[in-house]
């Protein structure tokens, strides 16, 4: 763009903001306090369907203000099946390897459970990249080994929901490695859960940043747009596939958890 100058009024939410770049301190409004300390959460699995696949790794951490990890927990699983060989091309963890390093699963559920209760219970926002399977994943491996499940996890704050919502007619996939790329945020190591949860968070954070003047100011009202977003994002997706002709398609909206 050969102008970079025009004025950023604070904008509407629902208005896509696209004239700044990373490089341009142009932003007119402080980011919401909320992402001045996040958690973040990711699983990396045997497969995607949550009721049946199993954890292999997670990771909680929390992140200061400046996207610096402050406290980093990993877990490795031994998941009690086999790790399909497309799961492990993704994630890198074999079965053999899980078997002989890992952990064995329930206490693996029941600490990462405990983690991310102790974050919501302290009133820290959980960051998450895609939510829905992450949470949901946890939720049916808890009930799986018999421990209480975080039912209604928040706050939660999920960057795919939210760039979605400021950014929605950005074309491309909106993977967490494109993403990343997009905000400027290193994703070194994709699928390993310590990367893919840092990375989410961070861009998170560049997010509160960014649309900091239509975006809420505490992370409480953020978790209950969020719900409202996912719905209608999953409501134009089914309204594309029918269009298409996949009349039988239906997404489900709910979130953070299924």
């Amino acid at each position: 763009m050969s102008d970079p100058s025009p004025s950023l009024d604070c904008v509407e939410p629902d208005r896509p903001l696209v004239v700044a770049t990373p490089e341009l301190d142009l932003w007119p409004c402080s980011a919401p306090e909320w992402c001045q300390v996040v958690g973040v959460f990711d699983l990396e699995t045997t497969g995607v369907d949550v009721t049946v696949d199993r954890i292999v790794t997670a990771h909680v951490g929390v992140l200061d203000a400046d996207g610096t990890p402050v406290r980093a927990d990993s877990w490795l699983a031994d998941p009690g099946i086999d790790i399909p060989d497309g799961a492990a091309a993704i994630h890198g963890i074999t079965t053999e390897h899980a078997r002989r390093h890992g952990r064995p699963a329930a206490d693996v559920v029941a600490e990462v459970v405990a983690a991310l209760r102790g974050l919501f219970d302290a009133g820290i926002p959980v960051v998450a990249y895609n939510a829905p399977f992450d949470f949901s994943m946890l939720k049916y491996e808890a009930l799986r080994h018999r421990i209480d499940p975080i039912h209604s996890p928040s706050p939660v704050i999920d960057p795919l929901v939210i760039d979605k919502r400021y950014d929605r007619y950005r074309r491309g996939k909106r993977t967490l490695s494109v993403v990343a790329e997009h905000y400027a945020v290193t994703l070194t190591g994709a699928h390993e859960a310590s990367a893919d949860a840092i990375a989410a968070g961070r861009v998170a954070q560049i997010l509160a940043e960014r649309f900091a003047d239509g975006m809420p100011s505490t992370a409480a009202e953020l978790h209950t747009r969020q719900v409202g977003w996912a719905r209608a994002q999953a409501e134009s997706l089914t309204e594309y596939f029918v269009s298409i002709g996949r009349i039988d398609a239906d997404v489900d909206g709910s979130w953070p958890i299924r």
